[in-house]
């Protein structure tokens, strides 16, 4: 078994049946919410040039995102309690079409401001898909393979991840380098318009998609489980003086997601530019973001990989043989230039693979009634997102990106640890002892 879990609420109501057809239907948002996270990375280099931005003010653009989360998932975790999985999970997909369609005022007055004020509602609807589909994965199903199954929806998160790059570069940052031959023989203003013009076609394409998809949530029949009403943030307790800083597999496998995150995120972010470097892959910006799909690429080949070995291998043992294979990729692409370094940092990506939905289902492990109120600190958690690419930026614009991999390489040491040590159970007064398989 991946992980035992034999005195928590969920196996004592789970009655052997699985749900593939309401699985398929919820993996579809993992890829949804994957790719409006990963273009990004084709945005921030576009709006870098746009608006003659540096390494920190660049990673404003992650700060708004990735921020969402610290500031809607506990609201996020209530909206739940008031009108469960399904309606929340369509708020969250309407939520995000608003966000991509603030793109479009945002491009045509070509203003820093709403790019990023745009970000923050689309990183909202984000953050309420990501607090009711995560936990909701878990329960579809036995207990005992929790991990395994959240490991294969988020492959589908990551094959979002993967497409959104190469799409970016072609949609947003190959047309936006189509007119600069003409850039001199217009003001500066109406050349900031014209090359942020570019970003509208992507975004009116997700709002239309996010749109269908809410639709087709509302629609669906999904299996009404007890345990869900049980898993619910808010939901009476058994006993009102536990929590969840009792059981410090919680709040340290948040800190992992915060510092693990952190570190995916601040290397995507600046990816395009560190492979384009001269030193590295010396290319043009376009093709540079091509490459990037490989990095995500990576993640979604470990993930589906991953899903059947952990049938097989304790998720803590795996977690750590991983956070190991990251911290060494980065540092050899610290330690060289070329092609060596560009392809050291490019499969760091693979050793991330696992790493968010292993953290995070240790994290929720045995916690009964109280998964919930975990499972929203845990995606509260991925503002880790938010605050490392500034860190990072901070340090590409003092010492060079190159040398800024450190930080990253640092974040790889935490969660080495977590899936050594921090993920054990301890038995609290409320709860006897039972430790996961490792």
């Amino acid at each position: 078994m991946a992980i035992s879990v034999a005195t928590s609420r969920a196996e004592s109501v789970y009655d052997g049946t699985s749900y593939p057809g309401a699985l398929v239907v919820v993996s579809s948002l993992f890829f949804m919410w994957g790719f409006c996270t990963v273009l990004n990375d084709a945005l921030i280099p576009h709006l870098q040039a746009i608006f003659a931005l540096n390494y920190l003010q660049a990673s404003l653009v992650q700060l708004a995102f990735f921020g969402s989360y610290f500031l809607f998932a506990q609201p996020a975790s209530r909206i739940i309690e008031w009108i469960g999985y399904q309606r929340t999970m369509v708020v969250g997909l309407f939520t995000m079409a608003a966000g991509a369609l603030l793109f479009l005022p945002a491009a045509s007055t070509a203003k820093y401001a709403l790019f990023l004020s745009a970000q923050v509602v689309l990183a909202a609807g984000v953050t309420i898909l990501q607090v009711a589909a995560n936990p909701y994965v878990t329960i579809l199903g036995s207990p005992e393979t929790a991990s395994s199954r959240l490991n294969l929806t988020q492959a589908f998160n990551t094959l979002g991840d993967a497409v959104a790059p190469y799409i970016g570069s072609v949609l947003i940052l190959g047309r936006a380098t189509a007119g600069d031959a003409t850039s001199q023989r217009v003001s500066a203003a109406a050349h900031r318009i014209r090359e942020a013009a570019s970003v509208k076609l992507p975004y009116i394409g997700i709002a239309v998609i996010l749109l269908v998809l809410a639709a087709t949530i509302a629609l669906y029949k999904f299996p009404r489980l007890a345990v869900t009403q049980d898993f619910r943030p808010g939901a009476a307790m058994s006993d009102s003086t536990d929590s969840i800083w009792n059981h410090p597999h919680v709040w340290l496998g948040a800190l992992a997601i915060f510092i693990y995150v952190g570190a995916e995120v601040s290397i995507g972010s600046f990816l395009a530019k560190f492979i384009s470097g001269p030193t590295i892959g010396a290319m043009r910006l376009e093709a540079a973001a091509k490459l990037v799909t490989v990095y995500w690429g990576g993640m979604m080949v470990g993930r589906f990989a991953g899903s059947a070995i952990m049938q097989r291998v304790a998720p803590n043992r795996l977690l750590t043989l991983m956070g190991v294979g990251a911290a060494a990729m980065v540092f050899l692409a610290l330690c060289t230039n070329g092609h060596v370094a560009m392809w050291s940092i490019l499969a760091v990506g693979l050793f991330n693979s696992i790493m968010f939905p292993t953290i995070f289902t240790l994290g929720v492990s045995e916690m009964g009634e109280m998964t919930g109120q975990a499972s929203g600190l845990l995606v509260q958690a991925i503002v880790g997102g938010a605050a490392f690419p500034v860190l990072m930026g901070h340090l590409a614009d003092s010492y060079g990106i190159h040398r800024a991999l450190v930080l990253p390489l640092l974040c790889y040491f935490f969660v080495i640890y977590y899936g050594m040590a921090g993920f054990r159970i301890y038995p609290t007064e409320n709860q006897s002892h039972v430790e996961p398989a490792r």
